[in-house]
């Protein structure tokens, strides 16, 4: 996490800035979905045991939200599945390069766990499902980035740029007029391909295959599960989204980057529209970039420019 403050007193940045962590790390402790204690851990439980849970309200917003974009995206945004999350070895700080037996894997696909299977009531949790197993690492992290900027702008800030994970979200413009910048990175570069100005309350964020991934004999297996098949197969190398300002556009700019990943080129815009988005990156898996006509000329391209660079149609 990184949160740059500009413009205010030191005083009221590192005030506004601490309050912002610890509310972050206290949301890490309770959304974790392996780590004895959590409320997640605990929710979850339940749902496999048949039982109705009482949830906090953090979580209310997050499975409402959720719900919402499961239904855009088609069920290639699916927090449901945390069971084949688990299956895969992602459960884990540290992973071991282990597919999950055949057999565990077709059970878990044929159980269609799916969000549309949770009923909330009030602050109240159930599903007939028990194979539903909420993990929110596909959106928790743009969510907290909404809730940042709610925050610091309370606080008094109306420019800073809040980094949660490599999800981006701006505050108003830098002290001097000029837009706050991004990196987007190359999935098997050093370092950033281009940059991004963002405008006020753009965020960005980034679904891809090089950082939690392991190889198998011969193939790259990522932490993204298409909930479709089961498949970790790293079809893109990386898939970028510039959600547009609004009161959801750091959760938007984390949770649509997965049907984008998992529809690939050619239905990318399709899903990106969806959520209200047109500027998208993807890497495909030969490296290849596509980028959709409203951000190229948006991008700040560094040496050496991509070789190979597509333009998407919808």
């Amino acid at each position: 996490m990184e949160i740059t403050v500009a413009g205010v007193p030191y005083a009221t940045a590192r005030h506004a800035a601490g309050a912002v962590l610890a509310d972050l790390d206290r949301l890490h402790r309770e959304l974790h979905p392996w780590q004895a204690g959590s409320e997640l851990v605990r929710i979850n439980a339940a749902l496999a045991a048949g039982n109705t849970v009482s949830i906090p309200p953090e979580i209310v917003e997050l499975v409402s939200l959720s719900q919402d974009y499961a239904r855009r995206s088609d069920d290639l945004f699916n927090p449901a599945i945390g069971a084949l999350v688990k299956a895969w070895g992602f459960h884990a700080d540290h992973y071991a390069p282990l597919a999950p037996p055949a057999k565990t894997l077709a059970e878990l696909v044929a159980a269609r766990p799916s969000m549309a299977e949770l009923s909330l009531d009030g602050t109240t949790l159930s599903s007939a499902n028990p194979r539903v197993q909420l993990d929110f690492g596909g959106i928790a992290k743009g969510w907290a980035l909404d809730r940042a900027r709610d925050a610091l702008k309370r606080a008094g800030v109306a420019s800073a740029l809040v980094n949660i994970g490599g999800n981006v979200l701006a505050i108003g413009k830098k002290p001097d007029g000029t837009k706050w910048k991004v990196g987007l990175m190359a999935p098997r570069g050093a370092g950033a391909m281009a940059v991004l100005p963002l405008a006020d309350g753009e965020a960005v964020g980034t679904s891809g295959d090089y950082q939690r991934y392991f190889e198998l004999a011969g193939r790259r297996h990522c932490h993204l599960v298409d909930p479709r098949d089961g498949d970790t197969d790293c079809a893109l190398q990386a898939a970028t989204l510039v959600a547009p300002p609004g009161p959801h556009a750091g959760a938007v700019s984390d949770a649509a980057t997965k049907p984008l990943y998992f529809a690939g080129t050619k239905a990318a815009l399709h899903y990106a529209r969806r959520f209200g988005a047109q500027d998208i990156l993807l890497v495909d898996g030969r490296g290849a970039v596509w980028v959709s006509p409203t951000l190229a000329p948006r991008l700040e391209w560094l040496d050496p420019k991509p070789s190979s660079l597509h333009t998407l149609t919808p």
